[in-house]
C-alpha cells in the first residue's frame, strides 16, 4: 500500500535546480496540481524535458510564465509565446529534438541503453556536433540517452499499489518517463482498490512508482 501525498509535499520534493520530466501532450496528461504547487513554492533553475512548453497559463506553460525554467529540452515551442521571448531574450535555453528522437532518447534512458540511432537531422543544424555513425552505406545520428532526477506524471487510475493506466494522448510521453527518472511522482484522477485495474490494462507498475498525489476533495 502506498500512503499518498499532497501536491505541496511533492513540489518540495524537487529541489531547485533538478532535472524534471513532465509528462503531456500540449497539457493533456500533464499534473496540472503538481505544477501549480511548483509555482506556489517558487521553484527556480529547472531543466525541463517534455513534448512541449504547452501554451501560457497552462501545463508546463505555468512553469514558464513563473521563471521556473532554466532550460527546457522539447519537440516544439511554437503555441507558447512566453517561451519564444524568453528564448530571445536569453532567460532560457531551449533544446528543439524532433519529436520521435525526444521519445527515443527518454525510452533509451529508462531502458539502459547507450544511446539512439536515428537517420532524422541528417544534413540538417541537428547534426551539428552529434557524432555520425555509418552503417551499410547509410548515415545516422547518434542520440544520447534522456534521464532526469524527478518524473512528474500524471494518469488516470492508480490503485493502492501505485499501478497506473492513462488516457488517450497521456499515453504518450508518460509510461516512458516512469521509466527514466530516478524518484517517479504520480497524480491520479481516480484512486481504486487492487484489483478493479485488469492486470493487462497496467502501462506503469507500481514498483516504477515513488509516490502517489492525494485527488482533490
Amino acid at each position: 500500500m502506498r500512503k499518498a501525498i499532497s501536491a505541496e509535499q511533492a513540489a518540495a520534493m524537487v529541489p531547485d535546480g533538478a532535472s524534471v520530466m513532465v509528462g503531456g501532450f500540449m497539457g493533456v496528461g500533464s499534473p496540472h496540481r503538481v505544477l501549480a504547487a511548483l509555482v506556489a513554492r517558487g521553484a527556480r533553475g529547472l531543466t525541463v524535458i517534455g513534448n512541449d512548453t504547452s501554451r501560457a497559463g497552462h501545463g508546463i506553460g505555468v512553469l514558464i510564465d513563473a521563471g521556473c525554467v532554466a532550460r527546457c529540452i522539447v519537440s516544439h515551442i511554437g503555441l507558447n509565446p512566453v517561451t519564444q521571448q524568453k528564448l530571445i531574450a536569453g532567460e532560457m535555453e531551449v533544446e528543439l529534438v524532433p519529436q520521435g528522437t525526444l521519445a527515443e532518447r527518454i525510452r533509451a534512458g529508462g531502458a539502459g541503453l547507450g544511446g539512439v540511432l536515428t537517420p532524422t537531422g541528417i544534413g540538417t543544424v541537428v547534426q551539428d556536433g552529434k557524432q555520425v555513425v555509418t552503417i551499410d552505406g547509410r548515415d545516422f545520428l547518434l542520440e544520447k540517452p534522456l534521464r532526469a532526477d524527478v518524473a512528474l506524471l500524471h494518469c488516470y487510475e492508480a490503485d493502492y499499489y501505485a499501478n497506473l493506466t492513462y488516457r488517450l494522448t497521456a499515453q504518450n510521453f508518460n509510461p516512458l518517463m516512469a521509466m527514466a527518472a530516478d524518484l517517479v511522482i504520480a497524480e491520479p484522477d481516480e484512486v481504486v482498490p487492487i484489483g478493479v485495474i485488469p492486470p493487462d490494462h497496467v502501462r506503469t507498475p507500481g514498483v516504477l512508482v515513488t509516490h502517489l498525489v492525494k485527488r482533490p476533495h
